[in-house]
């Protein structure tokens, strides 16, 4: 992926408040300790060359384990550049309630999965949900809501996410 989509997409999240980690795959562990809150629950982020082998992370959490848990850690299927969004997939491994219901969500996003604009992130849902078995939503930030009568942050999901690109080889 364009280096530049991914300078963008890194102003982005700085821009929405969001802590961003970029990394090789040997440097995972490190980034990913540094990022979580234990407890930790995630779903297998099936990326070549890493693993939460050295990390306690919770993988296939039941209830109570989900509910006490400090930290989710999920894939991102995509990383919309001029947004900073997270194209988040839904999974049979239960990747919807580990991000939403943990207070912190660390999104972990390949490099050259990053593209520079929904326009490509639509294309590329196109081909993927041609078959209608899968959904995904574009997660933007912490959760917002005014209907409160003022903006308030992190009501619906997460109050922190974190994001961590993993280079390329």
């Amino acid at each position: 992926m364009a280096t530049n989509s991914v300078a963008t997409f890194e102003s982005s999240l700085r821009n929405l408040n969001i802590r961003c980690t970029r990394t090789t795959p040997d440097g995972f562990t490190e980034a990913l300790s540094e990022s979580i809150e234990p407890p930790a629950v995630g779903v297998p982020l099936d990326i070549d060359d890493i693993s939460f082998e050295k990390i306690s992370v919770t993988l296939s959490p039941s209830s109570e384990q989900l509910m006490n848990a400090k930290t989710g850690i999920t894939p991102a299927a995509l990383g919309v550049a001029a947004q900073g969004s997270l194209l988040l997939q839904s999974s049979p491994k239960g990747t919807e309630p580990v991000s939403l219901y943990p207070p912190r969500h660390v999104a972990v996003v390949r490099e050259s999965d990053i593209v520079p604009d929904i326009r490509n992130a639509l294309e590329w849902l196109d081909d993927e949900f041609a078959d209608g078995r899968r959904s995904a939503v574009f997660a933007t930030g912490v959760s917002a809501t005014g209907d409160m009568g003022a903006l308030v942050e992190g009501v619906h999901g997460p109050a922190a996410t974190c994001v961590i690109i993993v280079e390329d080889r």
